[in-house]
C-alpha cells in the first residue's frame, strides 16, 4: 500500500510537471525555468519521501517543512543531503546527486508547500506504537545507583540521542537515540520513573528510565512545541505550531484523550507557544501565539462555573490578556504568570486568579522569560532572567514587581541557572563573539564574582546543579563536545565526559520538586 502511494505520487509529480511543460509550448509561452534545470520536486518523491514521508510531513526520519528545520541552516542542509549523517540512516547523496541537484533539493524543503499540511485524529491513532503496557515491566531499576533522584538526563542534539547519567558518581548509565530535535526539555513522571520526550516533528515517547526502554511514542502533531504532564502524573498535554492544536494523552500508554483546536472567540486560530503544567491549579496553562488569550485546561478538581467542557472532566477556561503573550514565568504559588509582549514591548504580569494584568515590567529587547529563576534575597522573593538580544540580566522584586538591578554580561544569554543551597545563579553568553563564557553571580550582591572560559572557542551553555546543590554539570555546546562537571563552590573542575553537542541536562529531583532553580 505504502509502495503504491509512493509511486503514486512519483508519477503524479513527474507528469504534472511534463503537462505544464507542454502546456507552454502549445500556447507560444516560454518553458517554466525549472523545465530545463532539476526538478527537487521529483527529486524529493525519487529519493526522499520512503524516510520522510509524502508531502515532507515525516516518517522514518523527520519532516522537511520550513518551521520543522528552523534548527537546521539552508547551507548545513546542502551537507547533509550530500554527505549524510554519520550514525544514522541518513545516507550520503554525493555520489547519486549532482552539486546542483543537491542544491536544488535543499532550496525546496525550506519553501512552504502549496497546500498547508494536517494531522488529524486519524492520523494520530494511526501513529500510535505501544512497545510495553503500562504496568507489564519490572518496578525494580535494572542498574544499580545511590541515589535514584539525583540521576540526569542529558540530551546530544549532535546526533539525536540521550544519555542517562549517575548524578553522584558522574557515570553514563544509559545512552539511546531520541526522535529528531527534541524541544522544550524531557519532563518526568511525578515519581521519576518515568520520563516523556517532545520532538519538533510532534512525536511524543514515553521512556522507562528503570528499565531503560521506550514504552510507547504517538505522533501528536506536525510541528510540536513542548509538553506538559499532569502533577499528579495522569495526564500528557501536547502543543503544537502545525496544525493548530493541543493533543490531551493518557500518560500510562500514549492514548488520545482528545485533539482541541485552537480557536479564539472571533474564530482565528493560534499557534501553540509553550504549555506548563500548573501543580496547585490542577491544571494546565497554553501560552498562544497568534490570539490574545491565556487558556488554561482544567481537569475535575479545578472546575469552576462558566468552564466550556472539552471531553469528560476537562474544561477549558478562556482569560482575555492585554496583549499576545509569549513565553511565560510563573511565580513559586502560580498564581502569577509573566508574559513576554509581542514585539519586544517589555513583559506584563497576569493574575490568574483575577483575570487581570497586575504589572507592566520594563523588559527591553528579548527576555528569555522561560529560563527565569527565584530566589530569596533580603526577605524578598526576586525573579531574574537573560535577555536573547542583549548582554543584560534583569532583576525584579516579585512582591510588587519593581526592577532592582540590570546586570551587565558579555553578551546575549539564553539560560540561566542555581539551586536553593547555592550562593550563586550561573548564565551563559549564549550567543555572539563571547559564547565560549559563562557568568557566576552572586545572588546576595547581583554582582558578577567569576567568568569562566571552559573552552576557547567553543559554545559553553546550559548549567544543572544535582540535587543537593554540591555539583553541578555544564555543556561544551559542540559536536566534538563534552559535559563538565564541577564543584558548585569552588568552581572546580570535577571531570569530564565526552559527547556529542550535548544541550540540555535535567535532574530528576530539580524538575520533580520544581527546585526553584530550575526551569519548570
Amino acid at each position: 500500500m505504502r509502495s503504491a502511494l509512493l509511486l503514486g505520487t512519483l508519477f503524479g509529480t513527474l507528469f504534472g510537471s511534463l503537462r505544464r511543460v507542454l502546456l507552454a509550448t502549445l500556447l507560444g509561452l516560454a518553458p517554466p525555468a525549472w523545465a530545463d534545470a532539476t526538478d527537487p520536486a521529483m527529486l524529493y518523491n525519487q529519493h526522499c519521501s520512503a524516510c520522510h514521508g509524502v508531502g515532507r510531513l515525516g516518517g522514518i526520519g523527520p519532516a522537511l517543512l520550513p518551521d520543522n528545520l528552523s534548527r537546521l541552516k539552508q547551507a548545513e542542509a546542502v551537507e547533509v543531503i550530500r554527505d549524510g549523517r554519520p550514525a544514522t540512516q541518513m545516507p550520503a547523496y554525493g555520489e547519486l546527486l549532482g552539486e546542483a541537484e543537491v542544491e536544488a533539493l535543499a532550496g525546496w524543503i525550506y519553501e512552504r508547500p502549496e497546500v498547508e499540511p494536517s494531522w488529524t485524529d486519524a492520523d494520530i491513532l494511526a501513529s500510535h506504537i505501544v512497545d510495553h503496557y503500562y504496568g507489564a515491566l519490572p518496578d525494580e531499576p535494572v542498574f544499580e545507583v545511590e541515589d535514584l533522584k539525583n540521576l540526569f538526563l542529558v540530551v546530544e542534539i549532535g546526533d539525536h540521542h540521550v544519555s542517562l547519567l549517575d548524578g553522584d558518581k558522574f557515570e553514563r548509565i544509559a545512552r539511546f537515540p531520541s526522535r529528531y530535535a527534541l524541544h522544550g526539555g524531557p519532563k518526568y513522571s511525578p515519581d521519576g520513573r518515568y520520563v516523556y520526550f517532545g520532538s519538533r516533528d510532534g512525536w511524543v515517547t514515553k521512556y522507562d528510565i528503570y528499565n531503560l526502554e521506550v514504552t510507547a511514542e504517538v505522533r501528536a502533531g506536525i510541528n510540536m512545541r513542548n509538553i506538559a504532564v499532569s502533577a499528579d502524573g495522569r495526564y500528557v498535554l501536547a502543543g503544537n505550531y502545525l496544525p493548530h492544536s493541543v493533543v490531551l494523552l493518557d500518560a500510562r500508554n500514549l492514548e488520545l484523550i482528545a485533539s482541541i483546536p485552537v480557536e479564539g472567540l472571533d474564530g482565528e486560530t493560534s499557534r501553540v507557544s509553550a504549555v506548563y503544567t500548573a501543580p496547585p491549579r490542577n491544571s494546565f496553562v497554553v501560552a498562544l501565539k497568534d490570539i490574545p488569550e491565556v487558556w488554561e485546561i482544567r481537569w475535575p478538581e479545578a472546575l469552576a462555573e462558566g468552564d466550556e467542557p472539552l471531553v469528560g472532566d476537562f474544561a477549558l477556561h478562556r482569560m482575555a490578556a492585554p496583549d499576545y503573550l509569549d513565553d511565560f514565568f510563573f511565580d513559586p504559588e502560580y498564581r502569577y504568570l509573566v508574559g513576554a509582549a509581542r514585539g519586544g514591548q517589555g513583559g506584563q504580569v497576569f493574575d490568574l486568579d483575577s483575570e487581570a494584568k497586575v504589572a507592566d515590567l520594563p523588559l527591553e529587547g528579548m527576555p528569555h522569560l522561560g529560563a527565569g529563576i527565584t530566589w530569596e534575597l533580603d526577605g524578598r522573593r526576586v525573579m531574574a532572567m537573560p535577555h536573547i538580544d542583549r548582554g543584560l540580566v534583569s532583576v525584579f522584586d516579585m512582591s510588587d514587581w519593581s526592577p532592582i538591578a540590570q546586570i551587565e554580561t558579555d553578551g546575549p544569554g539564553f539560560f540561566m541557572r542555581s539551586h536553593a543551597n547555592s550562593p550563586y545563579a550561573w548564565v551563559d553568553v549564549f550567543f555572539g563573539p563571547n559564547h565560549d563564557r559563562v557568568h557566576v553571580i552572586d545572588k546576595r550582591t547581583l554582582e558578577i564574582v567569576e567568568t569562566l572560559i571552559p573552552e576557547p572557542g567553543k559554545t559553553a551553555a546550559h548549567v544543572e546543579f544535582d540535587r543537593r546543590g554540591e555539583t553541578l554539570l555544564l555543556s561544551i555546546w559542540d559536536d566534538d563536545g563534552y559535559l563538565l562537571w564541577l564543584d558548585a563552590d569552588t568552581l572546580e573542575e570535577l571531570g569530564r565526559m565526552p559527547m556529542n553537542k550535548p544541550s540540555g541536562k535535567y535532574n530528576v529531583w530539580n524538575k520533580t520538586q520544581y527546585e526553584e532553580g530550575t526551569s519548570h
